[in-house]
């Protein structure tokens, strides 16, 4: 893996936009476990459980946000993260 490579995260809940940019690894509450998402994976779609979604920005910063539901898909490093609910942490 690159190191200039980043993934393009776009994060939205039932009534609002809660964060989009770039980012160098993004975590989220799958109902399986917790997935982990880095530049150049394969395409994955998960349903997501309650629990914290982490995003660790390229400038290192870390934000956490605490869903109760919804999916997330990765494909060709694009992240779509759809909720029901999300409260900055």
């Amino acid at each position: 893996m690159s190191s200039d490579k980043t993934l393009e995260v776009t994060f939205v809940a039932a009534d609002r936009n809660v964060w989009s940019g770039q980012a160098q690894q993004v975590v989220a509450p799958a109902i399986d476990g917790a997935l982990g998402m880095i530049p150049g994976m394969i395409p994955t779609l998960s349903v997501l459980k309650e629990g914290d979604v982490r995003i660790k920005g390229i400038d290192g910063a870390e934000r956490r946000m605490h869903v109760t539901g919804g999916f997330v898909s990765i494909d060709q490093d694009v992240v779509t993260l759809v909720v029901d609910e999300a409260t900055v942490r």
